[in-house]
């Protein structure tokens, strides 16, 4: 049979030592995460939650730079844990990273233009010099630049802003099936941040790439995303439609960082924290959420909620699901009738 999905995360799991050999505690970073994104539509696929969540430690399993302690990861059908299944080389034409900050991204000693012409170069884009120079404008014109403007020029010389672009087209220049961008818009100027997510939706559409958008920006994240997935302390606590999972929130959780989200005409005159992360939380058996949660009852402080689908291609893990997304799946069957 045809593998329908061009990634599949699979109960993954990483858990990290804290401390010493002997009283160093484990914290399990990512928590039996499991995700998709399909081949038949390129998507942008946001992870959302505070800092501390496992976003990025997710994010660095799919890019192969932490490895699993559990579950799988597959991509085009190949597992991650094969290691024949899938060679470098082509995990770095399908699978290119965007990171938090440019300017780390780049030496300041050395031009940016040399960065492109080697990923050209090196993975076999093009065969000399002449055409790695071709591709380079190529992908820094689908980005609102081109080499004529970046030739030999330095980190230190473009905004940050600018540089992201230059990011952007560097993993462009292999034409892969899969971005993973990890706060990519963090280290920007707030006026340049729609510019960067507008132009994920463009290269989405223009390339037939799909996003994994790793993010705390939630404003961004309602707006450039197709689906979301909300995590906590290592888990996957909420997953759907980004315009349903935001709108009407079924994880208490995903409910108080809505609140947090500047609304057109609305000020955001308070930022959204959580109280000081506990090692302990992580290890909890039941709902990690529970010792913070108003609606908790004494199931969620004894078990571990189990997957609830919600109409409309959506699921959260909670005992007890808001009323207004509850409310919501009604509507939709209704719809149906």
């Amino acid at each position: 049979m045809a593998n329908d999905y061009l990634l599949e995360v699979k109960g993954v799991s990483k858990v990290f030592r804290i401390g010493g050999m002997l009283r160093g505690k484990k914290m399990t970073a990512v928590d039996n995460v499991s995700l998709k994104i399909g081949k038949d539509k390129p998507v942008i696929l946001s992870i959302v939650g505070e800092s501390g969540c496992g976003k990025s430690t997710l994010c660095k399993m799919i890019l192969k730079l932490h490895t699993p302690d559990g579950g799988d990861i597959i991509l085009n059908g190949r597992s991650y844990s094969d290691k024949n299944g899938y060679d470098p080389k082509q995990f770095k034409l399908d699978v290119q990273p965007i990171f938090q900050n440019p300017y780390e991204s780049f030496s300041p000693r050395k031009a940016v233009d040399t960065y492109l012409y080697n990923t050209a170069l090196k993975l076999g884009i093009a065969k000399n010099m002449e055409e790695a120079k071709q591709k380079a404008d190529e992908a820094l014109k689908s980005v609102g630049m081109s080499l004529a403007v970046v030739q030999g020029k330095y980190s230190a010389q473009f905004s940050g802003g600018e540089l992201q672009r230059v990011s952007i087209a560097r993993a462009l220049i292999t034409r892969p099936k899969l971005i993973i961008a990890d706060e990519p818009v963090a280290a920007i100027d707030a006026s340049m941040k729609m510019n960067i997510v507008n132009l994920f939706k463009e290269l989405k559409d223009k390339y037939n790439i799909s996003f994994i958008y790793i993010t705390h920006d939630l404003s961004t994240a309602y707006y450039v995303s197709d689906y979301i997935a909300t995590l906590y302390r290592g888990g996957l606590i909420e997953y759907g439609p980004a315009k349903e999972l935001m709108d009407y929130p079924a994880h208490p959780y995903t409910e108080l960082l809505m609140e947090a989200v500047p609304r057109v005409g609305d000020k955001w005159n308070q930022e959204f924290v959580m109280p000081d992360m506990e090692s302990k939380e992580y290890a909890l058996t039941c709902c990690k959420f529970a010792p913070r949660c108003p609606y908790a009852t004494d199931e969620c402080r004894q078990n571990k909620p189990g997957e609830v689908a919600i109409e409309g291609g959506r699921s959260v893990y909670c005992f007890h699901p808001l009323k207004a997304a509850m409310d919501r799946q009604q509507e939709l069957l209704n719809e149906k009738k």
